[in-house]
């Protein structure tokens, strides 16, 4: 029973990434109207949003280290909370600068959840556990997202401070990890592992945390700019809009739940190449067409990258990192996939400017393309028994 208690605490823990990052959206148009005589009021409200993820991946280059010196379980409860006290500090505050440095501690309190949970899952479990339990965390994630969107627009139409109060979900979720979470012993001696390494094999990592950092870039390209996108093309309300940003987490929960069995037979080089692959259909579609049935079936491929992205950066991490520095990698991968959320509209827009948005997708197709073909290239090298050029762990 308290094996069960404590698996359903780090499922439950890993939703607060997500519920972070979308948790207020439909709260902004009624913050926005309440700070009107707020110079730039319109900008800052955006920063509302966008801001955690800045300060998640600041933080997460902190905090890997903690939790390897101090151990999973300290950090998890200082961070959880203050996860409650920073999320829910909007339905309190009436200052928008106020607001925006709760949103920052915000952030900071998501680092210590999603890297001290990630790496708890690496300490419990190896080899198909792993696998099936990465898969099982990834579907619990895009389920807290539909919950959680669903949430706040019941919430918002109360007023737009309410949806702040769901951040009180980790309230839930301390109890679990102070009576259920318990950091494994790690070992003091190894053949394979010297005591006194404790740096991390970066030749071998660079390619995961890159990997992560492009594939949420690509994929963040949606919620940033296809709301434009369809209203441009389509006589569509929000709510329309709402439901085709909810479609990629709900097609992405379910083959994070296929993440296991699809594990068992392909390596996590041959499943990166297919969550390229299926960004570049993706967006191949939505720059054919921006008629909302269309986008609505492009978004379909753009769900299944979204469904086996996290659980094989992660499966595909925890295959390489010494256990003696778990905590550190883990935080690494956090950063790598928050800057890739925080950079995406920034580094899309130049080519928006120039090219405009349907031109933009058409890049974006084939550069997820070409990403695709090399890392498909790459795994049929190794399978000739070439050297490990990224050290898939097959």
């Amino acid at each position: 029973m308290k094996i069960l208690f404590r698996n359903l605490t780090v499922l439950l823990g890993g939703t607060c990434s997500v519920l972070a990052a979308i948790m207020i959206s439909p709260a902004l148009p009624g913050m926005a109207d309440a700070f009107a005589e707020v110079p730039n009021a319109d900008f800052l409200v955006k920063l509302v949003l966008t801001t955690p993820a800045l300060f998640v991946a600041v933080g997460a280059l902190l905090v890997g280290p903690l939790l390897d010196h101090w151990g999973r379980k300290p950090v998890l409860i200082a961070t959880l909370i203050l996860y409650s006290a920073a999320g829910s500090a909007g339905f309190f505050l009436d200052s928008l600068s106020a607001i925006l440095v709760s949103r920052a501690l915000l952030g900071l309190a998501v680092a210590g959840i999603m890297s001290g949970f990630m790496a708890l899952i690496f300490d419990y479990f190896e080899g198909d556990a792993l696998n099936r339990f990465l898969g099982l965390n990834g579907a619990c994630v895009c389920l807290g997202g539909i919950v959680g969107l669903v949430a706040a627009g019941v919430l918002a139409d109360f007023g737009w401070r309410y949806p702040f109060l769901i951040h009180l979900i980790a309230l839930i979720i301390l109890p679990g990890v102070v009576f259920a979470i318990q950091d494994p012993r790690r070992a003091t001696n190894s053949t394979t592992e010297p005591v006194t390494s404790n740096h991390l094999p970066w030749k071998r990592l660079t390619p995961v945390y890159v990997t992560a950092f492009t594939c949420t870039v690509l994929f963040f390209i949606l919620p940033a700019q296809l709301p434009f996108y369809l209203m441009d093309n389509n006589n569509v309300g929000a709510s329309q809009v709402g439901m085709a940003l909810a479609l990629p987490t709900v097609v992405g929960l379910v083959f994070a739940l296929l993440y296991q069995p699809l594990r068992a037979r392909l390596s996590f080089i041959a499943i990166a190449g297919i969550i390229f692959l299926a960004y570049s259909v993706n967006h191949l579609i939505l720059s054919v067409s921006g008629s909302y049935w269309i986008v609505i079936f492009g978004l379909i491929f753009g769900g299944i990258g979204m469904g086996l992205l996290s659980p094989n950066n992660s499966g595909w991490l925890a295959s390489l990192a010494p256990e003696r520095v778990r905590g550190k990698a883990v935080g690494i991968l956090t950063c790598s996939i928050f800057l890739g959320q925080f950079l995406s509209p920034i580094l899309l827009q130049p080519f928006i400017q120039n090219l405009g948005l349907v031109e933009s997708f058409r890049l974006m197709f084939g550069l997820s393309l070409t990403i695709s073909i090399l890392f498909f290239a790459i795994e049929v090298k190794q399978t000739r028994n070439e050297p490990d050029l990224l050290a898939t762990n097959k």
